[in-house]
């Protein structure tokens, strides 16, 4: 079953995504990532080239001629086709493709339609079952 983390009150989600994204890619060495637009796609690609400052993350959209050769894939698009071991979510909703992930992380800012979108997602997955973990990021930003 996917373990499911929820990262909550991060003053700035992106680049808590991108630790995240960093950590899960040695770890896991298959991340793939939800946005919940086309903007926030284009920002997280600009930031994952640049964080962390001293390693590059191999990362592309999931229509990129090269995504079944590189292991981080960032898109805004609700379907997933291919292998990843870790999702991160930024999108408001529980991805619909969730369950093939060994591991489910939920980024989740500190403003308040960030933070009740993010009690939804923790209640649909808490209904059907799912552990989940809470992590309060209010301090560490």
């Amino acid at each position: 079953m996917t373990t499911i983390d929820f990262f909550t009150n991060a003053a700035e989600p992106l680049k808590l995504a991108a630790r995240i994204i960093a950590k899960a890619y040695r770890q896991n060495g298959s991340v793939r990532v939800l946005t919940p637009d086309a903007a926030t796609t284009s920002a997280l690609d600009r930031l994952l080239w640049l964080e962390p400052a001293q390693a590059f993350l191999p990362h592309c959209r999931m229509d990129s001629p090269i995504a079944n050769e590189t292991p981080i894939w960032i898109d805004e698009a609700l379907t997933h086709a291919g292998p990843a071991s870790v999702l991160v979510n930024l999108h408001p909703e529980p991805p619909p493709f969730f369950s093939r992930f060994e591991r489910l992380v939920e980024v989740i800012g500190a403003d308040d339609a960030q933070l009740a979108a993010g009690r939804a997602r923790y209640r649909f997955y808490r209904e059907r079952g799912y552990e989940l973990k809470q992590h309060d990021w209010s301090q560490r930003d």
